[in-house]
């Protein structure tokens, strides 16, 4: 099972996009009397502030990607790896835009990521990835002598497409994000027969092939997902959801795209204090 994520070959992933420098010198992480800007709401800035940590500014990445072609064989379940290999290039460019704006801020960690595609219609094939989200930073770190603590362990900024509810609730718990994780697979299903379809009509009948190529296709998204949890040096991932999607391909191209957040365990004194009430049991003594 291939594996991918590498950086593309044309060398693409060195261009950083300087339209976002004069927006981010005048925002609160680059700036001492600058505003921070972020797409919390407002029961999500108190909460985040309840956990310690500070809204900075709100970062983009952005890549417009050509989607290549590849023909899969007509009768056969098949994994499209030239497709694939793009997906996971064009989403790998636009995550790393963004953190590039994050580490740019002197962040901790980025909240609330997500991940979007969108087609215009000058650019037949073309998708624009996007991905975006509000970075943070813990308050009084540098004072407590913890500065960076909550950063993932190659010492950039963490990413997670947690609410700040699941963030605050994952900080009580002791732990904290590492990072956003995905998996894909874009796969070729295989098209039945006319006789197959003939022997089918009228019966209760799995379509065997059909499961098989869902399987294989689902399982291959998972386990990348996994692998990127693995090399972030996570001990698990969180908020796993598997979307499918057929974007330009056709009607038997789909792509299976596993996401979550991968997260680690951090020491107790970086653990929030109990905030959640306990259950009581009251007896009364009236008869």
């Amino acid at each position: 099972m291939p594996l991918f994520g590498s950086k593309p070959a044309d060398g693409a992933a060195a261009w950083e996009p300087q339209a976002a420098a004069g927006r981010l010198a005048q925002t609160a992480g680059a700036a001492p009397s600058g505003v921070f800007t972020s797409d919390l709401s407002v029961s999500e800035y108190v909460l985040l502030g309840e956990a310690g940590f500070e809204p900075l500014g709100f970062v983009v990445g952005s890549s417009i990607y050509h989607i290549g072609l590849q023909i899969g064989r007509w009768s056969q379940n098949q994994e499209l790896q030239v497709l694939t290999q793009a997906m996971y290039n064009a989403r790998e460019l636009a995550m790393a835009r963004m953190q590039a704006e994050a580490d740019h801020l002197g962040a901790d960690g980025i909240v609330g990521v997500q991940l979007r595609l969108q087609s215009y219609v000058w650019g037949q094939g073309v998708l624009e990835f996007i991905a975006t989200g509000t970075a943070v930073r813990a308050l009084g770190s540098a004072g407590r002598g913890t500065e960076g603590a909550h950063r993932a362990p190659d010492g950039r900024a963490f990413t997670s497409d947690l609410s700040a509810q699941d963030f605050f609730r994952l900080l009580a718990a002791g732990a904290v994000p590492v990072a956003f994780v995905l998996g894909t697979c874009v796969y070729h299903i295989a098209h039945q027969s006319a006789m197959q379809s003939l022997r089918q009509a009228g019966q209760n009948q799995e379509m065997v092939i059909f499961t098989q190529g869902i399987y294989e296709a689902r399982e291959l998204a998972l386990a990348r997902m996994q692998a990127e949890a693995t090399q972030a040096q996570a001990s698990g991932i969180v908020g796993v959801n598997v979307a499918v999607n057929n974007h330009v391909w056709g009607e038997h191209a789909t792509e299976f795209l596993a996401t979550g957040t991968a997260i680690r365990r951090l020491g107790d004194e970086h653990r929030l204090p109990e905030t959640s009430p306990k259950p009581t049991f009251t007896l009364g003594l009236d008869n």
